[in-house]
């Protein structure tokens, strides 16, 4: 048995027990169904990018309570065809939408991309929230004694709303909407595809936002935060936890249908490895995963995302021929 499949094997028997409440199913229906009622009123306008192969367009869209989001809708020139399959990238933690250059490898493949900020970070996206809890340096304590209010509810909603604005152009073949991102970005797509099921494959890379009491507990990222906050605050504790939980991606894993391609580096202090993989161990539609025994939070890097184009080549590949 070689090193990575000893270590695979070890973490494929990591199942902590669910933190999900008795009403968890119910708040994500209520909340899905209040996003449903903001009016997305989307805006294209184009932007111009060097070159003949691809149009880039700068888009907005509301997000759940109205808060403008930014992204770039961008659509390939090649070949001719009227729909192209769609990839929605997700940015890690503090991160932005990126600039229309960092996503011309998905173009190459025939796709358009929607890449989109998360709201209140260091992207042009602002934040209309109001929080009465969780004032702490950083965005992932804001709202932490109510889940209603909790900064998430509103970020998850909004990276559901993206599937919306993508099924709303006419360029796009919604029946094939790939979600893609790192860290943050892989939470969001893990906690997308549980909540929605448009998406035909998810690529979730060193995903954060799983195992959230041992996150907070190791002070392990951006969660580390709210240690601090527990710190200072220890009387609020169980709420805090109690909270957390409806956002734990170990207690949505079950409901994901797509197809699934991630990654995780054992060296990685940021989202360890083994904290994801008490989401990936309860996913039941297919799945792989691809361990980097000495990477870090940077994961496979160069040499995963070339694995993300020829696997995503392969299934374009693969739908041709059944078309």
């Amino acid at each position: 048995m070689s090193y990575t499949d000893k270590a695979y094997d070890e973490l494929s028997q990591y199942r902590p027990p669910l933190t999900k409440r008795e009403d968890f199913d119910m708040f994500w229906v209520e909340t899905l169904e209040a996003s449903g009622k903001v009016l997305l009123n989307p805006s294209v306008t184009p932007y111009n990018y060097p070159g003949l192969w691809a149009q880039v367009y700068d888009i907005e869209y509301d997000g759940f309570d109205g808060t403008r989001i930014h992204g770039w809708f961008i659509v390939p020139a090649f070949p001719e065809k009227i729909q192209y399959p769609c990839l929605i990238h997700y940015h890690g933690f503090a991160g932005n939408r990126g600039i229309p250059s960092d996503y011309m490898h998905w173009v190459s493949l025939g796709m358009t991309v929607l890449a989109v900020d998360v709201r209140g970070q260091c992207g042009n996206t602002g934040n209309r929230a109001v929080y009465s809890s969780g004032s702490m340096q950083g965005v992932v304590c804001n709202g932490i004694l109510d889940r209603y209010e909790y900064y998430f509810r509103a970020v998850y909603m909004d990276s559901v709303r993206a599937l919306d604005f993508a099924c709303q152009q006419p360029q796009v073949e919604d029946t094939r909407i790939v979600i893609e991102g790192g860290s943050q970005g892989g939470a969001l797509a893990m906690a997308v595809c549980s909540l929605d099921h448009r998406p035909w494959l998810a690529l979730a890379d060193v995903p954060s936002n799983s195992d959230l009491e041992r996150r907070v507990e190791g002070s392990h990222g951006s969660f580390s935060v709210v240690t601090d906050y527990l710190k200072v605050f220890p009387q609020h504790t169980e709420k805090t936890l109690e909270t957390l939980s409806y956002f734990d991606t170990m207690n949505m894993a079950d409901k994901i249908k797509c197809g699934v391609l991630a990654s995780v580096g054992l060296k990685d202090a940021v989202c360890p490895a083994k904290m994801y993989f008490a989401t990936y161990n309860r996913i039941t539609s297919p799945k792989e995963i691809r361990v980097y025994p000495f990477n870090g939070h940077e994961g496979g890097g160069a040499v995963h995302t070339d694995l993300k184009l020829r696997y995503l080549w392969e299934k374009i590949k693969e739908l041709n021929v059944c078309t």
